[in-house]
């Protein structure tokens, strides 16, 4: 895979990106709300699934290599293996799921849908390993990592879509 100056620098500005909204926070228990999740969406929708994947797994490498990138300015392999580990790990499909439709589809519909979609797997995949970590029930688990985070989510969706509309224009 060769990469093109132009990528490797949008792959960089990217994952420095997710890693400034990883600190803007609000601490709400075990699973903070953080920008992330806005960033990974605005990367895939810009890069789309090579590149935005490429993007945020340079992301969490950096984090399990121990660089303060992710929430709280935390980084290292304990992050991975504690509570939020799934869901930055989730982030890499996020990332290529919504990367792969916005390539391929130039509908909001389908780009709305593939954002949905591609939030839901990381929350399945962050919760069930919420799940297993801190050795909680089902509905313990949706009520402390995925309930709170849903009306923070849609505006974090609406917001992605009407930046990388306007970002479509100028890449």
């Amino acid at each position: 895979m060769k990469i093109r100056t132009k990528e490797l620098v949008f792959c960089s500005l990217f994952a420095a990106l997710t890693a400034i909204f990883s600190q803007i926070i609000i601490p709400i228990g075990s699973v903070p709300i953080n920008l992330a999740t806005l960033s990974i969406l605005i990367c895939a929708g810009v890069l789309g699934a090579k590149y935005g994947t490429l993007s945020v797994l340079v992301y969490v490498v950096l984090g399990a290599a121990g660089v303060p990138v992710f929430a709280s300015l935390k980084g290292g392999i304990a992050v991975l293996a504690g509570p939020t580990g799934g869901y930055i790990l989730g982030y890499i499909v996020m990332a290529f799921i919504s990367g792969y439709v916005f390539e391929k589809s130039s509908s909001w519909r389908l780009r709305a849908a593939a954002m949905i979609t591609a939030t839901a797997v990381c929350y399945s995949i962050g919760t069930v390993w919420f799940m297993l970590v801190m050795q909680a029930e089902w509905m313990a688990a949706l009520a402390t990592c995925v309930l709170p985070f849903l009306p923070g989510d849609i505006i974090k969706m609406i917001v992605a879509c009407l930046v990388i509309q306007k970002l479509e224009r100028y890449i």
